[in-house]
C-alpha cells in the first residue's frame, strides 16, 4: 500500500480533488490547485501530521486533465464499451482520467506505477467496487492502447533495476 505521506501520491490526491471541483464548476484548474494545497495546510487530518504535497504534478496532472478531456474521454469509452461516461461515478471517472492521462499521454510513469496509484484512490475515495472497475479499465487500456515496446521498456527497466551486480569471481592463489 502507498504511503499516505508520499508527495506524489498526495499531489495525487490533491489533483482528484481539485478535478472533482472542475467538474461542477470548470474555473481555473490552477486555482483550485493552488487553494486546495494550501487550504489543506499540509496537515494529515487522519494522522494528524505534517505532509508534503508536489504541488507541481499535481498542477501537471490536473492541467493535463482538463486540456485532454476529450481524448480521455473517448480512450473510456473505448475500454469500458458497457459504462457510458455519464453513468460512470464521478470518483470513479476522474481516476480514470488521470491515470489514463499519466499512462497514455504523459508517459511520465511506468503503468504499473500508475494503475497501482489508480486503485489506491479508488480504494481511498471510490465505493465498493471501484478499485476493482478501475483496474480492469486500466488493464484493458494498457492492452490495446499502449504501444507493447512501452509496456516491456518498462517492465525490463523496473527488472534490471532489482538486479543485484554480478559477483567477480575470486582468484585462486597458488
Amino acid at each position: 500500500m502507498k504511503q499516505k505521506l508520499d508527495p506524489r501520491h498526495q499531489a495525487r490526491i490533491s489533483a482528484l480533488q481539485a478535478l472533482f471541483e472542475w467538474s461542477f464548476n470548470s474555473t481555473n484548474i490552477k486555482n483550485i490547485v493552488a487553494r486546495d494545497v494550501t487550504e489543506s495546510g499540509g496537515f494529515d487530518s487522519d494522522e494528524n501530521t505534517k505532509t508534503n504535497v508536489d504541488k507541481d504534478l499535481a498542477i501537471f496532472i490536473s492541467e493535463g486533465v482538463t486540456a485532454n478531456l476529450d481524448t480521455l474521454d473517448k480512450i473510456i469509452e473505448t475500454c469500458a464499451p458497457e459504462w457510458p461516461i455519464n453513468q460512470i461515478s464521478k470518483v470513479d471517472l476522474e481516476i480514470l482520467r488521470i491515470a489514463i492521462f499519466e499512462l497514455y499521454i504523459s508517459s511520465n510513469v511506468p503503468p504499473k506505477v500508475a494503475i497501482d496509484e489508480a486503485v489506491e484512490l479508488a480504494k481511498e475515495f471510490g465505493g465498493e467496487n471501484s478499485s476493482k472497475f478501475v483496474n480492469g479499465v486500466l488493464g484493458t487500456v494498457v492492452k490495446q492502447m499502449m504501444p507493447e515496446s512501452k509496456i516491456l521498456s518498462d517492465s525490463k527497466q523496473n527488472i534490471e533495476s532489482k538486479k543485484l551486480p554480478a559477483k567477480k569471481p575470486e582468484r585462486i592463489k597458488k
